[in-house]
């Protein structure tokens, strides 16, 4: 078996057997693993890492041939995001991005750009003050990076330029320009600001994004729409945005 070397973000962890732990990794050269650490409940200081979810790790593992499961051999922290995990809707966010990380990619299929944007939003989850908006521009962008993205540019139905009036249809994708929108009698209506808001923040990079201003009523159709397509097209709820809605619900 060879053995390689990586960094490695933690998606999820459950233990195994009595001893172990089976723990999900984002990795930056070789995509989403599957890693066993060998008694590491039993034994701790066998590895520099607690494996906390969505800290950054450099690990070592040995690459099986016959199985998706590897075995870790070395695993040391890197960053543990600290500051973000003093705030309960950080965690929250932090906790969403690496749902959507893992229900958005490929077992084993790399993809450097979604392992950057995700370590990005970590870093950027740190020192805002609004971590909302940090995970409206990391949903737009893994949309995009992972080929879910809705179309914003244009009439998903005819192609056409939107000029004035449009819809914004789950099923098909994208916006429905007003000659169209009989084709999905479900389209809801979007704000300009809000499809606008959409195409810069797919358009610019995640700094540039985090200047972007948004009115109330916007940032709320923004994450309505965000929300609603990618239950639609997960076809499910993310768990940790349950937990969120039922804590913002009491608090």
């Amino acid at each position: 078996m060879p053995i390689l070397k990586t960094e490695a973000i933690v998606l999820g962890k459950r233990d195994f057997r009595e001893t172990s732990l089976l723990v999900n990794f984002f990795t930056r050269d070789f995509g989403k693993i599957s890693g066993l650490l060998k008694g590491i409940r039993k034994e701790p200081q066998k590895f520099a890492s607690t494996l906390e979810i969505f800290s950054l790790n450099d690990i070592v593992f040995y690459q099986s041939r016959n199985s998706s499961l590897h075995l870790v051999s070395q695993c040391d922290v890197k960053n543990n995001f600290s500051a973000a995990r003093q705030s309960i809707f950080k965690v929250g966010s932090a906790s969403t991005a690496m749902e959507l990380a893992d229900a958005l990619t490929q077992p084993e299929d790399k993809n450097e750009e979604i392992f950057d944007l995700t370590l990005t939003c970590l870093q950027e989850l740190e020192t805002t003050n609004n971590p909302d908006k940090i995970m409206t521009i990391f949903k737009i962008k893994v949309l995009a990076l992972s080929g879910f993205k809705p179309n914003f540019d244009c009439c998903v139905s005819c192609g056409s330029k939107i000029l004035g009036q449009c819809k914004f249809s789950l099923n098909l994708g994208g916006l429905l320009c007003d000659k169209c929108q009989k084709k999905d009698i479900t389209a809801r209506s979007i704000f300009r600001g809000t499809t606008a808001s959409i195409l810069h923040i797919q358009r610019n990079d995640f700094k540039n994004n985090l200047n972007l201003g948004m009115n109330p009523e916007i940032k709320k159709e923004l994450g309505s729409i965000l929300d609603a397509f990618l239950n639609f097209h997960l076809e499910r709820q993310l768990k940790s945005e349950k937990v969120m809605d039922k804590l913002e619900a009491v608090l």
